[in-house]
């Protein structure tokens, strides 16, 4: 299960009321700084960072008659841990990521595409962004404190293949809460048979820090 390198299309948000506003605002492009893990959590899961990726959300936004694009440039912090996966012997097997998006307003309206969805769609944006991953169902949610704040936490069942092979897995989402500038929603995946990796999952969404630390 590998993530593509993607540029999605969000949609179109329709602004009528802002009329005049994009020459003095400059809507164009906004970048998420990268959040992180407390350290001692993540060691204490068993994950190690990964990488730092992006990814690009693009937004056409409706000012009267004029329609310009909305770029956001999402930071994807990711982190990996090795897990004996039987007769595929050790793999990758659990993923977390913890997704950063930009706060984008105008007037006290929020722009940003990835604050505005649920748990469901989330999921349905990282089913298009990781190569492998699929047949996804809702099963249960539950509330979890990110970042001292209440949130959604849905979990959900699917399939993820590795080396040709299926494999069931869980797949846990936050839904996103305030980072200073940014929202940051989290998502765990790991293999279904794991019975205790959901505790790591909700301990590292429990120690998301608003920055990478060092």
């Amino acid at each position: 299960m590998k993530r593509r390198q993607v540029i999605a299309g969000a949609g179109t948000v329709g602004l009528a009321s802002l009329a005049g506003c994009l020459g003095t605002v400059g809507l164009d492009r906004h970048e998420a700084t990268p959040a992180g893990i407390e350290p001692e959590i993540r060691e204490e899961a068993g994950y190690e960072r990964a990488d730092v990726d992006e990814l690009r959300l693009e937004e056409t936004v409706s000012v009267s008659v004029v329609s310009q694009e909305l770029v956001l440039i999402n930071a994807l912090t990711e982190y990996e841990k090795t897990i004996d996966m039987g007769l595929l012997g050790e793999h990758q097997g659990a993923e977390f990521v913890v997704l950063s998006s930009p706060q984008v307003g105008i007037a006290g309206r929020q722009l940003n595409p990835i604050g505005e969805r649920s748990t469901s769609e989330l999921v349905e944006l990282v089913v298009n962004t990781y190569d492998g991953l699929g047949s996804v169902d809702h099963d249960s949610d539950e509330e979890l404190t990110v970042l001292e704040q209440t949130t959604t936490l849905s979990t959900f069942t699917g399939e993820a293949e590795f080396d040709g092979r299926t494999v069931d897995v869980n797949v846990l989402v936050t839904e996103t809460v305030d980072a200073g500038d940014d929202l940051v929603a989290t998502l765990g995946i790991y293999p279904t048979y794991l019975d205790d990796e959901g505790e790591n999952v909700r301990s590292l969404m429990g120690g998301v820090l608003e920055e990478l630390p060092d």
